[in-house]
């Protein structure tokens, strides 16, 4: 079991890979390039190619942090503690790394299912917990009723939706914020400052949202990528963007959420 949990400044997302290959494509290609967290979830239904391509990779399965997210429909104490041992089988560990509550609806009952992450880590199923798309109020209360430490919560994050307050929460109480989507779904991409950011240093607007991301206390960054994305993004952590540009992301007036279910907590 991992102690402490050391998050890697950048990781890769595999949310919406389409099929096996495609996923054991890109998680191996991101593990020749340097990274070394890989985030899944049973919901995404690529657990298996995932462990799949960590094991034939040559990089050493200690050395990968690897995150797996319990579905909203399995969040009953029962249905909790099976599922997650069904996702160790498909990925084929013996422990994951990180175990997330996906999201705090469905079957999310506090008491119920935080008393499940909790055994889930006493019991060895994962070295340590996390939560995803909670709203500070929700992360309150789970802090109070967990055991274990909350060592990452998961939202979607990226200069639109920069999330101040949950960074400020990360930071406060000293755990990760893994920003999913940080472009927007793609559609950061064609944002007018943004792209005048990434003429200015002659670079894409993709690696302009993951250096502001980059810059940012306590934010990790989980780009979905295939191809050469892979490595772009990587690269990117390479981009420092100067105090003008932070001032004028940090002033911009354009913010929107792309990932906004009608039943996500913020919406209750």
């Amino acid at each position: 079991m991992r102690t402490s949990l050391a998050m890697p400044d950048i990781g890769l997302g595999t949310s919406g890979h389409e099929g096996d290959e495609g996923t054991k494509r890109s998680v191996t290609a991101a593990l020749d390039v340097g990274y070394r967290h890989v985030d899944t979830a049973q919901m995404y239904g690529n657990e298996r190619a995932v462990g799949e391509a960590i094991a034939e990779s040559p990089v050493d399965r200690d050395d990968v942090v690897l995150a797996t997210k319990i579905h909203p429909d399995n969040l009953g104490y029962d249905d909790a503690t099976r599922t997650a041992r069904e996702s160790l089988d498909r990925l084929g560990v013996d422990a994951v790394d990180l175990l997330y509550v996906h999201w705090p609806h469905s079957a999310y009952d506090p008491e119920e299912t935080l008393r499940a992450m909790d055994d889930l880590r006493d019991e060895g199923v994962t070295d340590h917990v996390g939560l995803s798309n909670f709203t500070p109020d929700l992360l309150a209360e789970a802090r109070d009723l967990l055991e274990s430490p909350v060592a990452a919560h998961q939202v979607e994050c990226h200069p639109l939706l920069p999330q101040a307050e949950l960074r400020a929460d990360a930071r406060d109480h000293g755990h990760a914020l893994v920003g999913y989507s940080p472009l927007g779904r793609g559609k950061a991409l064609d944002d007018p400052l943004l792209s005048d950011i990434a003429e200015k240093h002659d670079t894409t607007t993709a690696a302009v949202c993951l250096a502001w991301a980059f810059d940012r206390e306590a934010l990790v960054p989980i780009p979905k990528g295939s191809g050469d994305h892979v490595r772009a993004n990587y690269e990117a952590r390479e981009l420092r963007l100067d105090d003008e540009d932070l001032d004028r992301i940090e002033a911009y007036d354009r913010r929107e959420r792309f990932i906004d279910p009608d039943a996500a907590a913020w919406n209750r």
